[in-house]
């Protein structure tokens, strides 16, 4: 077993998630899927309070202090929701001591499209987009890291954060956004286990909520 491995055994992971309209957690032991536990819950009229509420109902605080590795969706997504759900994995993190990193949601949703859409060749990239109300969009790029048959073994590099653009460039490959909680919130867990060696118990600090554009648009 390498040393990797041996890392990860004692390993509990917990994640926060959230979408357009809903939030959610995620705890696994040990990177043992089958221990996978998860919390789905669409938004309601008092998203701060209920999501303390939730959430304790969710891990019992023997649980939590089990907890290694802490990672976060930072949107874009419901601009108050990815701000109080940054906001609480932050907290967590700090109190427990222990190390926080984040995904963007497009991040967390591109093995799953790359998948759908039978993307598999190395070095192809595509972006997903997300319509904004008023004019352009919310673009990030991704490229797949190498050639896999079975989708399940598929690493996804985000190389451009998503960001606003006027307008996407016909001659790529784009696909819209859409969240799908139960599959992202697995996918979150695989990835923050996956990167379960690259944080320390400071990066919290570096955490901040991803929203290219002011919360009114």
């Amino acid at each position: 077993m390498n040393n990797y491995l041996k890392q990860i055994q004692n390993y509990h992971t917990l994640v926060l998630y959230s979408t357009d309209n809903s939030f959610g957690f995620g705890y696994r032991k040990n990177n043992n899927i089958k221990s996978d536990k998860l919390f789905i819950k669409q938004f309601d009229n008092d998203l701060c309070n209920n999501l303390i509420v939730e959430f304790n109902k969710f891990i019992s605080k023997e649980n939590l202090q089990k907890v290694n590795k802490i990672s976060v969706s930072i949107g874009p997504a419901n601009f108050n929701a990815s701000r109080l759900i940054v906001v609480l994995a932050r907290t967590i993190s700090q109190q427990i001591n222990c190390p926080l990193d984040s995904f963007s949601s497009f991040e967390i949703m591109a093995k799953r499209i790359a998948s759908k859409n039978n993307i598999f060749t190395n070095k192809k990239s595509f972006w997903i987009y997300k319509k904004l109300k008023r004019k352009g969009f919310i673009a990030g790029k991704y490229e797949i890291c190498h050639k896999e048959k079975n989708s399940s073994d598929l690493v996804i590099r985000e190389t451009v954060l998503p960001k606003v653009v006027k307008e996407l460039d016909s001659t790529v490959l784009t696909f819209e956004a859409n969240f799908d909680d139960k599959e992202d919130l697995k996918e979150l867990l695989d990835l923050a286990n996956k990167n379960l060696l690259n944080s320390n118990v400071d990066s919290w600090r570096k955490v901040l909520p991803l929203y290219p554009i002011s919360p009114i648009n």
